[in-house]
């Protein structure tokens, strides 16, 4: 199973999705697509400590971190 951990002001919520699944992996890019839209940055674990910048929705990434925009005041 692939995840996607969302953070948010609680923690975080993880959905996670299978990518040999049409319907799941569809559902996984919606969330993806809406999640960046609304200004969270992705990122897909690399290793311990490592990640890489995600722009598109990538399938094969077997976790997907998705913080929210820094709002400063």
């Amino acid at each position: 199973m692939h995840t996607q951990i969302v953070m948010d002001l609680t923690g975080d919520t993880r959905h996670h999705f299978d990518a040999t699944n049409e319907a799941s992996v569809a559902e996984a890019r919606k969330r993806f697509r809406e999640l960046t839209a609304a200004g969270y940055t992705a990122a897909m674990r690399t290793g311990a400590g490592t990640s890489e910048l995600l722009r598109q929705f990538d399938p094969t990434a077997r976790e997907t971190l998705f913080t929210p925009r820094l709002v400063g005041g």
